[in-house]
């Protein structure tokens, strides 16, 4: 018989405790989860007829800017890493524009729009920030990289 475990802790087996992933501890990937979050309960209030737009495409593109960051920390290689961090860009790019089409619809307020616009720019810059501290020579994005000498 296949013991669980809560069986197991009321006998007194000590469980290891779980080690952390390495993108749990990046700042980064906690402010994008973060933003996700403040999606999600935003367009919870979204008309109906837009569950399958605007609301959908708002909570793709938020989820994956952290999943991207995660994804790209358990990589073995900063040029993979940096690829993913590029990818993460692009969709807190999508969900700036998918802001202002939401306000243009008038589906949220101006005011809405510019506090999540602002924190989606410090998710920006901190995936910025974070890619150039990677060792890769280019990118295909405009992380501006030292100059090898």
């Amino acid at each position: 018989m296949i013991e669980t475990v809560e069986e197991s802790i009321s006998r007194g087996v000590e469980m290891p405790t779980r080690v952390q992933f390495r993108f749990e501890k990046l700042t980064v990937w906690q402010s994008a989860r973060q933003l996700a979050g403040e999606i999600y309960r935003l367009t919870k209030s979204f008309p109906r007829d837009e569950a399958f737009g605007l609301t959908s495409q708002l909570r793709r593109a938020a989820v994956s800017i952290s999943t991207n960051i995660a994804e790209g920390s358990g990589r073995n290689s900063d040029p993979d890493f940096a690829h993913f961090l590029e990818i993460a860009y692009g969709s807190a790019m999508e969900v700036a524009s998918l802001l202002y089409i939401a306000a243009d619809a008038e589906t949220i307020s101006v005011t809405t729009r510019d506090e999540l616009l602002d924190q989606t720019s410090q998710v920006t810059a901190q995936i910025n920030s974070l890619n150039k501290s990677l060792l890769v020579s280019r990118t295909k994005t405009p992380f501006a990289r030292p100059s090898a000498s």
